[in-house]
């Protein structure tokens, strides 16, 4: 029986992430390649849509797993939805990985659902800073760019000066943000749950380093693996399937009253986790993938 032919859609081979995925997928016996999203060519025609990389048609594709970066979101997720069209199983789709990225309408379809979020709004550079910051329960209070990545782009106000100052620049740069209520019980630390298909497969509370408010890893945050509450799993991934994504990164903050969904990352990368929990994120992904070629045949 033929190899299933995984595709890994990435910019480098040499990325943590992408060299788990494609060693996990050689491990269950299927044959990775590596393909850089920018290098993919999409021809679509009357006989039938295809894909060309580095200039050769690429065919008998099982499975594919975005890792798509924010700086190549739009084409990346042309890409996708190309793959989609020649019938290709894909681990997240291109409408669900564009949900994730807009930070606002992620926070609009989860609070729909009943799921609890931070407070949060959005205006135009005409609005009244005063009471956008009273809309977000008051200072401090946090200022987001609706498509960063990684804490770029987050920032705390403690004054109502600081908060007119981040505000007018962003909006002064032609920037989209956001004011978000500031969770004081969360303390500079927050959850990060990855969930494949159903199911959360590891879990880790993220501290953020002395003087940062910012617990992402790439911030110098330290990740402690731990074991999910029951109310934490569950709403990790009501919002994973609320979103559409079976592959992807929870953040969540401890509330007072139970977890609050702050964001979802659909091409999370997973080294701290791995290291922090010793679980194999990878292979768990791979699985998952294969999982859906073979419900496609």
């Amino acid at each position: 029986m033929a190899r299933q032919r995984l595709c890994i859609l990435s910019r480098k081979k040499s990325l943590y992430s992408t060299s788990r995925l494609f060693e996990a997928a050689r491990e269950q016996g299927a044959h990775p390649l590596v393909m850089d999203t920018l290098r993919c060519t999409m021809v679509v025609a009357p006989g039938g849509n295809t894909l060309l990389y580095r200039g050769v048609a690429v065919t008998d594709l099982s499975a594919v797993i975005p890792r798509i970066g924010a700086s190549i979101t739009a084409y990346g997720m042309s890409v996708v939805n190309h793959l989609e069209t020649m019938n290709v199983p894909v681990v997240n789709p291109a409408p669900a990985i564009a949900r994730s990225r807009d930070k606002l309408r992620c926070l609009q379809l989860l609070a729909q659902v009943g799921l609890d979020v931070p407070r949060t709004v959005m205006a135009t550079q005409g609005a009244h800073v005063s009471r956008l910051v009273e809309a977000v329960g008051g200072l401090p209070c946090i200022i987001k760019l609706l498509r960063g990545t990684q804490g770029v782009g987050v920032m705390i106000a403690n004054t109502q000066a600081e908060a007119e100052t981040i505000l007018h620049t962003f909006w002064g740069l032609g920037q989209d943000v956001c004011l978000q209520e500031f969770i004081a019980e969360s303390k500079g630390r927050d959850i990060r749950a990855l969930v494949v298909g159903d199911k959360v497969v590891g879990a880790m509370r993220r501290q953020a380093r002395r003087g940062e408010f910012r617990s992402n890893i790439h911030r110098g945050g330290e990740g402690k693996s731990i074991k999910l509450e029951k109310d934490y799993q569950r709403t990790a991934v009501e919002a994973a399937r609320c979103i559409g994504l079976t592959v992807c990164g929870v953040d969540m903050l401890e509330g007072k009253d139970g977890p609050k969904v702050m964001e979802l990352n659909s091409s999370p990368g997973f080294e701290g986790l791995e290291r922090a929990t010793k679980k194999d994120i990878a292979g768990a992904i791979v699985r998952h993938a294969l999982s859906l070629a073979k419900a496609k045949k």
